[in-house]
């Protein structure tokens, strides 16, 4: 509850805590399956489980863990065909743009980034006819949309998941 106020900027966000070796196990542990039990997760950082929960729920209560939500196949899913799409946007109006692409049917990532382009989202279809559509249709009839570049994805594999045993790896 407190980090949703936060987010719509009803409050200030607190300092983050610094994490220790074991916060950034049990984030690796719960990329990997966050479906992990609190017993599960307690036994491979090696704390009780009154410590393994009391961890977990300071790194939601702190913002650190953002929720918990499924891996998808998404061509699997019926949605075969993806794509990043990159957008030119008025000056300012990242706000108004972010609430428009947020609406869009398969939109999975969104992120306003710096160079030639402003924003960076990643849209899931059924197939090409669809995806043709939303950018014709949808994305471009956008006001503050200035001009957009499609990147169809062949083929994509995500990384730091089901993977323990890396130093570096945060999370």
């Amino acid at each position: 509850m407190a980090a949703e106020r936060m987010a719509e900027g009803l409050g200030t966000t607190p300092p983050a805590r610094p994490l220790d070796a074991v916060d950034r196990a049990i984030l690796r542990i719960l990329r990997t399956d966050g479906r992990a039990s609190i017993r599960a997760v307690a036994e491979q950082v090696h704390v009780s489980r009154a410590n393994a929960y009391a961890r977990i729920n300071r790194l939601v209560e702190d913002g650190v863990i953002r929720g918990f939500s499924a891996r998808i196949d998404h061509e699997r899913a019926g949605q075969g065909a993806s794509a990043y799409i990159t957008l030119k946007i008025v000056q300012n109006s990242w706000r108004t743009v972010r609430e428009e692409l947020q609406a869009l049917p398969g939109a999975t990532h969104i992120a306003l980034v710096s160079g030639d382009f402003d924003v960076l989202l990643l849209v899931h279809a059924p197939d090409n006819r669809a995806l043709r559509e939303l950018v014709l249709t949808r994305i471009q009839a956008i006001p503050e949309v200035l001009s957009t570049r499609t990147l169809l994805v062949f083929e994509e594999t995500e990384l730091g998941h089901g993977r323990t045993n890396r130093p570096t790896d945060l999370g």
